[in-house]
Order: C-alpha cells, then structure tokens, then sequence
C-alpha cells in the first residue's frame, strides 16, 4: 500500500503505524490534526526488531494505556533501545 492509504487504514483503525520509513510517515502525520501514533524503529534483522517493540510496550505502559498515550505522538527507538517520544504534530504551535 502507499504510505499516505496506510494512514488513512490506521487513523480508521485506530491503529499505531511501526515503520522503519521515518522520513515519509513522519511528514504525512504532521500535517494531521489527530492520528493513532507512530512508531520508528531502526533498520535492524527480525529478532532485533521484536526486542526493540517489546521494549517499546514496554515503555508505553508505564504510561498507562499505550493506545492513549501513543495519539498525536512519534515514538523513536534506536538500535540499542534509547526511546524518543513527542508530540507530532506539536499542541505548542500557535494558530
């Protein structure tokens, strides 16, 4: 599927995107006023990938429940696990 019909699935869905295609998804998702969250992992063989998202869940758990916590936010793992998590696109934007 093209990416912009993946968000549209997932938005309808209600389902986070996990993608390794940072640079696309993330420019689509800022331009949405609301979406399910995205996740981004790095270019990495299968096994790595399934540690990195069971850290990821992880993570959105001690936030409570991962579904709410992931609207309207980017979550960034790199390949040793460190997390990045921010709002995209950003409440701080003036009208």
């Amino acid at each position: 599927m093209q990416d912009h019909n993946v968000l549209a699935r997932a938005a309808r869905e209600d389902r986070v995107i996990v993608t390794e295609n940072a640079e696309d998804f993330r420019a689509l998702i800022g331009c949405e006023e609301i979406h399910p969250g995205l996740i981004i992992l790095p270019c990495c063989n299968r096994q790595k990938s399934i540690e990195l998202i069971n850290h990821v869940v992880e993570f959105l758990k001690s936030m409570g429940d991962p579904m709410d916590a992931m609207v309207n936010h980017v979550l960034e793992v790199d390949a040793e696990g460190k997390i990045s998590f921010h709002e995209l696109p950003s409440s701080n934007i003036p009208d």
